[in-house]
């Protein structure tokens, strides 16, 4: 009978222990996600400075100038892209096509 109390100290400190390992692991795991999503965002601004240097290139090259048919050009390299999507284009009075079927 006196082993039993000795036995539930024990017992409740293993637990202790175990519960406290697993809030330090849960803890890690949490710190390296926000490194990697930290990580993650540094590459997307990198890639977004990348792209903007590129276009101002590009116009710069256009001699400072976006000429209507360099915007067309950008528009229909933009829609090779963007698969599946409705576009409302205004007609001559200014109002779009309200329905259109494709076919």
């Amino acid at each position: 009978m006196f082993g039993i109390p000795r036995y539930n100290v024990w017992q409740q400190e293993m637990k202790g222990r175990a519960e406290l390992a697993q809030a330090e692991q849960n803890r890690q795991i949490k710190i390296e996600e926000a490194k990697a999503n930290l990580e993650a965002e540094k590459l997307n601004a990198q890639a977004e400075v990348v792209r903007a240097q590129g276009a101002a290139e590009a116009i710069k090259i256009e001699n400072g100038s976006l000429t209507p048919t360099y915007i067309q050009y950008l528009w229909v390299r933009q829609q090779n892209t963007s698969a599946n999507k409705v576009i409302y284009i205004p007609t001559e009075a200014g109002l779009p096509i309200l329905e259109a079927k494709s076919e």
